[in-house]
């Protein structure tokens, strides 16, 4: 009986080469294989957009396109980074480049295979199989992982590693993203760790300083990704975390250039364009914004890697600027997504942010006050994000400074400032937005000096020996203001004293409770990331709830 390595008479490729003899003879070879069909394309665009809207078994990608500013490496990173990749699909790169780092490049992006040109049948039916093989050893961790089962397959992946089964290294790299993604990145550093040990390998190295960002442990994670850059200047996935930590630092201009330094190493790359582009807007270089986020929507509108509010930036910027045909474009740009996708909330509630701009810009003042109260009616709604305060604080200070004024605009400004500044990067993102009308943005900053004053008095509470009434004083103010470092911050303190808390099981559920009120925030770094974060394998899941562990 044929086995699913051997067996490739019901299999589907595609061919992605720009060459047309070399497309032609890779195409035969796939036949001759007993590959069912075969799809060919010549351009990285057309080959992006097959990937995104068909499925594949295989997919054979030239490295090297000589007419057009990408390559297959930049090709497989954003399928990889939105997840339009699924594990059963084998890519392989096929190039006649035969140095070190482009090999290990190559390997350490997931890939399946790398084939030097030139190769003969034989070696390319080789990688296939091998390939084939090592999703057939780990198809058990692979249907828990589309089950959501992700405790089991991580355990899964445990075994793997430990008994160093067939494929070991890839288990365990699949096993450390699991961790994380179940918010346990302490247990996902030591898994890492344990790699680095058996056998050094950069995204090892990686996946600790993403573990230690995870956990809290910034500046360690800088120190981290500051040796592995300096061992390797090409590794554009470190650059993507590197930026990540300098925003949670605070420090916009160096985030700003470590995005700038991954976009320069995968020029065609959509999501680390958006990466420049929103910090760029965000950092108050209006005009580098511009640049970028323009050609992100010239290059990936109809992507399904293309972010939104990218559009609903570069309205902004076009506001500014006075530039009335340009807006009109951002909202038929939206009107064409939102009825492509009718059934997506974020685009409909993207759109009305650009509408609300059209509608201040052409004077209908009125109009434009009825839409900006009803987003203020939502702020405290738990589908109101990080984002939409961002948008609505544009919108308000856009008003501001053409003396157009809410009554209630100043308590407006405070219930923002109140539940998203829940650091010192997101309130400086909150007053970047608020750059039109600085006022505004003073505002949200004594709002995070607020939040700060908040939490320290929690705390001090907690040092007095009264870990009971700290909790209770951060329930208190986290209902008042759902900011979620509030409430991150009474679960810290419970866990820390279960004990000397007598009623901890009753307030742990009304902290669960208030946590499922309050909006995880997003960084704008993470904004053009994707679903799969900076450095990680992309973990095609199903769309039911997480399973979760049996008790005992």
């Amino acid at each position: 009986m044929a086995t699913l390595s051997d067996d490739f008479s019901n299999t589907r490729a595609l061919i992605i080469e720009g060459n047309p003899g070399m497309r032609s003879m890779l195409a035969g070879q796939m036949r001759d294989f007993g590959v069912k069909t075969v799809v060919q394309c010549g351009r990285v665009v057309d080959a992006r957009r097959n990937l995104e809207y068909q499925s594949f078994d295989f997919v054979l990608c030239e490295q090297h396109f000589h007419d057009e500013n990408a390559s297959g490496q930049d090709l497989l990173d954003d399928l990889r980074r939105n997840q339009l990749l699924p594990f059963s699909t084998v890519f392989v790169m096929i190039t006649g480049e035969a140095t070190y780092t482009r090999v290990a490049e190559a390997a350490e992006s997931a890939l399946d295979g790398y084939l030097l040109k030139p190769h003969k049948p034989s070696q390319l039916y080789e990688r296939l199989q091998q390939a084939r093989q090592r999703k057939a050893a780990l198809q058990d961790i692979f249907t828990a992982i589309e089950e959501n089962d992700f405790e089991r397959a991580a355990k899964l992946c445990m075994a793997h590693f430990e008994s160093r089964a067939p494929f070991w290294l890839y288990a365990a790299r699949i096993g450390a993203e699991l961790l994380l993604r179940v918010d346990q990145p302490l247990e996902a550093k030591k898994l890492y760790e344990a790699v680095i040990k058996a056998k050094t390998l950069p995204w090892a190295k990686l996946g600790v300083a993403r573990s230690m960002l995870d956990g809290g442990q910034i500046v360690a994670a800088v120190s981290t990704l500051e040796n592995l850059i300096k061992g390797d200047p090409n590794f554009a996935d470190a650059y993507d975390v590197m930026g990540r930590a300098q925003f949670e630092l605070g420090k916009f201009e160096d985030a700003l250039a470590t995005y700038k330094m991954a976009h320069k190493l995968t020029p065609a790359s959509i999501g680390r364009l958006q990466n420049v582009g929103i910090m760029s807007f965000y950092a108050g270089d209006r005009a580098g914004a511009e640049a970028a986020l323009s050609r992100t929507c010239l290059l990936g509108l109809d992507s399904k890697i293309f972010d939104c509010q990218s559009l609903v930036l570069m309205a902004f910027v076009h506001f500014e600027r006075g530039d009335h045909k340009a807006l009109q474009r951002c909202v038929n740009d939206f009107v064409r997504l939102t009825e492509k996708n009718p059934e997506l909330a974020r685009p409909q509630r993207l759109a009305r942010v650009v509408d609300a701009l059209a509608l201040l810009q052409h004077h209908k003042i009125a109009q434009a006050l009825v839409a900006v109260r009803e987003m203020v009616q939502e702020i405290r709604q738990p589908a109101f994000d990080f984002e939409s305060a961002s948008n609505l604080i544009g919108l308000l200070s856009h008003m501001a400074k053409n003396a157009i004024q809410l009554d209630e605009v100043i308590s407006v400004m405070d219930q923002l400032a109140l539940r998203f500044c829940a650091s010192r990067s997101m309130s400086e993102v909150l007053a970047g937005a608020a750059q039109p009308y600085p006022l505004y943005a003073e505002h949200l900053r004594a709002g995070n000096a607020r939040i700060i004053k908040y939490a320290e008095y929690a705390m001090s509470l907690s040092l007095r020996g009264d870990p009971q009434g700290a909790v209770n004083e951060l329930i208190l103010r986290g209902q008042e203001t759902l900011n979620s470092k509030l409430v991150e911050s009474a679960e810290m303190v419970l866990v820390r004293y279960a004990e000397k808390i007598g009623e901890a099981p009753e307030l742990h559920a009304r902290v669960q409770a208030l946590r499922a009120e309050c909006t995880v925030a997003l960084a704008p770094g993470a904004q053009g990331e994707g679903p799969r974060k900076a450095g990680a394998l992309s973990l095609r899941v199903g769309g039911g709830p997480v399973k979760k562990a049996a008790a005992g």
